[in-house]
């Protein structure tokens, strides 16, 4: 049994945020931090106090964690970005919203004394010695300290107060994993009133006052009671100023849902995955109310996505995408008399089909639409063919300027937007191969489908609208309008390069509606590009014949050779670090790198192009970790510590160019090494140089890491490999909670005696039992199931939860 947490994130807006530029606006993004390390950075969005971003995150992460923090900053090209206002959420507040938590949330200052991060290891007991009962405080080590000085680190030094008396351990210098190992005592008095003991962190400083890096605060009465207390102890801030909520550094518009999962083991969900499988297997053949019909009639909208792409994940990994697809696509198709409404709503069958092009054809998407996105960006012109928008324009040089023509915009825009359009479709029509075959198979199902369903003359088009309303409309189009969103770009575009893409979707739009009569009707003003969408239209057309002619043999031979192939999970170049070390990468003469990972080694090569060389095997990794700043005086560092072909123990420092690059690649590491044994439990943030490590100064290279390892703490990707049983228990959960309406519907639609079957206290059903019947049998032995597993660790999980527990304050 695994217990997995997940936190979904969106950030959408923000609104009345303070001017930090002479210009009187900003330069706002924001910065995510998990228990203080930050893991997520969203673009940036130019001149402007009211940003939005709209981005979307799933971090998965430790069920241990404390809280989720997001900064606003002020992005500044000549000087440290300012720092506007955060918002600040507990694991404790996301908790109690366990449909998430949505809305707007005041930004409040950052107070120096509360910005506080990391633990301490402590032990607390109380003794008895010959002149009555003492309080012993032994300080071991800390760590992941908050860094107060420039050169990246603190002073650190602790502080013990109890019954008015105050004891200080030595002060250690430039660390933020400081060792001390010492011990202070205190007399414990019976007539005291005094019950709390502080144990404090500071950062010295020679000049200035110190800076309070956090605290921890025990009850002495319930120490007495268990005598004594050892582990990592969270640091908490210092709350003794109460603050007001103003409100006036804006507000952060906010989508925080913290999930919980506790994942049994497969044999727990065969039953319901077999269940589905053979629904959809079965079709519609059969003369009764199905499954799949049922899930439909009660997921509500705001969940259908959700739950589509758990659906879609569950049937790819049981190779049954295509089928369930097509089961939904005759469902659709037999609650559907016109065709003109046809796969418009969201439904089911509409949301299914748009994951299952997301999970499937992202590297599709980039490879068809990557060129001609890069072009708008890269040109950044000016485009408008709407007359009620276009802004006047001086052109030429400062002597003989021109204010450019409401015509003569109109023109130029035209001509520009027609040659990305050209480009487009050009990477469109060549892309037929290059389209996976398990999307090309599906098409070709729903091709058929909509042409049974509708086989007039008079709709005849309507089979091709029907590709084209998922191919175009739900995916190629979103993506044009929002590249950020897709992974097409890093950074969001500017105001004219969005208009530009899109006035440049609308066009991809109108030629997946396969009819220039309609578009002319809406936006008269796109008539300009009226000749070319019509091309296009008949271009598609024959396209889609092309893309649908691929036979079952040549399905399985492509799908043999995908499977034959190395995954690639993730490349890009980096940067090579070299301290005093061996290795085949550090030896390299070459500072930049161009890195590959598979689902077999990290490869390296000079160029993208050139050959690659074998550097390390995924086998052979031990753990892959942030880098501290100030060990190379560069930002955004990791480092892979693995086992060499002599069985040596070897470090990697590798430098990406942001902190999402950096999350992105330590996220894909540790997911192709999650199942590898001999995983570290710790190691140093820092680096050994001059004879000692950089992070906590002790002077033995194979010494304990002073830091823990964090293998858990991964970014949700859409090329992530698939996890059946994590699905299975994401579609247990949901079905869980529409299990009643589903028996109301189910008793509707159904023969009396199936109808008399639910209301029945059977235990058993027989398997070849009508398939909702079945399915709520299913749910009562899984919820028995997660119950008796709850109860045989809950011991356990107790002993394993998060040691960094205070005692009541």
């Amino acid at each position: 049994m695994a217990q997995r947490s997940s936190l979904f994130i969106r950030i959408v807006e923000g609104k009345n945020l303070p001017a930090k530029d002479i210009t009187g606006s900003s330069d706002p993004y924001c910065i995510v931090r998990i228990d203080n390390e930050a893991i997520i950075r969203t673009a940036t969005v130019w001149k402007t106090l009211f940003p939005f971003w709209g981005e979307e995150y799933e971090v998965h992460l430790p069920p241990t964690f404390h809280c989720v923090s997001f900064y606003v900053m002020d992005e500044d090209a000549l000087s440290r970005d300012d720092v506007i206002g955060k918002v600040h959420l507990t694991q404790s507040l996301l908790a109690e919203h366990p449909k998430g938590f949505s809305g707007w949330m005041n930004l409040t200052e950052i107070d120096p004394d509360e910005e506080v991060q990391g633990e301490i290891h402590l032990q607390m007991e109380t003794v008895a010695s010959g002149h009555g009962k003492k309080l012993r405080c032994t300080v071991f080590d800390a760590r992941g300290l908050a860094r107060k000085d420039r050169n990246g680190a603190s002073d650190p030094f602790v502080r013990v107060r109890y019954n008015g008396k105050t004891q200080e351990t030595s002060v250690i210098k430039k660390s933020c994993y400081p060792r001390w190992n010492e011990m202070f005592e205190f007399d414990l008095e019976e007539s005291t009133a005094e019950k709390l003991c502080v144990v404090e962190v500071w950062d010295w400083d020679l000049v200035s006052r110190n800076d309070f890096l956090g605290k921890v605060v025990f009850n002495v009465h319930g120490l007495e009671s268990v005598q004594r207390e050892e582990g990592w102890f969270l640091l908490h801030p210092d709350k003794s100023k109460p603050r007001a909520d103003t409100g006036n550094l804006g507000s952060l518009h906010l989508q925080v849902q913290l999930r919980d999962e506790t994942v049994l083991p497969s044999s727990y969900y065969q039953p319901l995955t077999q269940l589905l499988c053979r629904e959809v297997k079965a079709g519609t053949k059969e003369e009764r109310v199905h499954l799949i019909t049922l899930m439909d009639e009660t997921t509500t909208a705001e969940c259908r996505q959700e739950v589509a792409v758990n659906l879609v994940k569950l049937f790819l990994g049981q190779g049954l995408a295509k089928e369930f697809l097509d089961l939904l696509f005759k469902l659709e198709l037999d609650k559907t008399c016109e065709p003109n409404t046809l796969f418009r709503s969201n439904s089911l069958a509409s949301k299914s089909m748009e994951s299952f092009l997301k999970v499937a054809g992202m590297q599709y998407l980039h490879q068809v639409l990557g060129p001609t996105i890069s072009r708008v960006f890269e040109e950044k012109r000016y485009i408008e063919l709407d007359p009620s928008k276009v802004e006047n324009k001086d052109v030429g040089c400062s002597s003989l300027h021109r204010i450019q023509s409401e015509s003569d915009v109109i023109q130029q825009s035209a001509q520009l937007l027609r040659s990305y359009l050209t480009d487009l479709l050009a990477s469109i029509l060549k892309s037929v191969k290059a389209c996976p075959a398990i999307i090309r198979a599906t098409f070709r199902l729903l091709f058929k489908r909509v042409g049974e369903s509708f086989p007039e003359e008079k709709d005849q088009n309507v089979k091709f609208v029907a590709v084209t309303s998922f191919l175009c409309l739900r995916f190629f189009s979103p993506a044009i309008m929002s590249p950020k969103l897709f992974h097409l770009r890093e950074k969001h575009a500017d105001a004219r390069t969005s208009r530009a893409l899109l006035l440049l979707a609308k066009a991809v739009q109108n030629v997946g509606n396969l009819d220039a009569g309609i578009s002319r009707a809406k936006e008269t003003w796109m008539a300009p590009l009226q000749a070319t969408i019509q091309q296009g239209a008949a271009q598609m057309k024959q396209f889609i014949l092309q893309l649908i002619d691929i036979e079952e043999k040549e399905e399985l031979d492509q799908q043999k050779a995908l499977s034959r192939q190395t995954q690639v999970v993730k490349e890009g170049p980096l940067f090579v670090h070299k301290p005093k070390s061996k290795g085949p990468l550090l030896s390299s003469t070459c500072k930049k790198l161009y890195f590959s990972l598979t689902s077999e080694a990290l490869t390296f090569a000079k160029t993208p192009n050139a050959k690659k060389s074998s550097f390390i095997s995924l086998a052979n990794i031990l753990a892959a970790e942030k880098v501290e700043e100030k060990s190379f005086g560069s930002s955004h560092v990791m480092q892979i510590i693995y086992a060499s072909e002599e069985g040596q123990v070897d470090t990697v420092y590798l430098q990406c160019k942001c902190v999402n690059e950096l999350n992105q690649w330590l996220s894909a590491l540790r997911k192709v090494c999650v199942n590898n044994s001999g995983m570290l439990c710790s190691y140093h943030p820092g680096v050994f140089r001059g004879e000692k490590w950089s992070c906590c100064h002790q002077k033995n290279k194979t010494d304990v890491g002073c830091d823990k390892t964090r293998h858990g703490v991964t970014l949700k990707e859409w090329n992530d490999p698939l996890d059946p049983d994590l699905e299975a228990q994401l579609i247990f959960r949901h079905l869980v909670g529409v299990r009643e309406t589903m028996r109301e519907k189910y008793k509707e639609l159904a023969p009396v005696e199936n109808s008399e079957k639910v209301c029945s206290s059977e235990s058993k059903e027989p398997e070849n039992t009508d398939g909702p019947i079945r399915l709520f049998q299913i749910l009562q032995d899984l919820e028995e199931a997660h119950a008796k597993e709850r109860s045989r660790t809950s011991d356990l999980a107790i002993q394993n939860r998060n040691c960094l527990v205070e005692l009541p304050t």
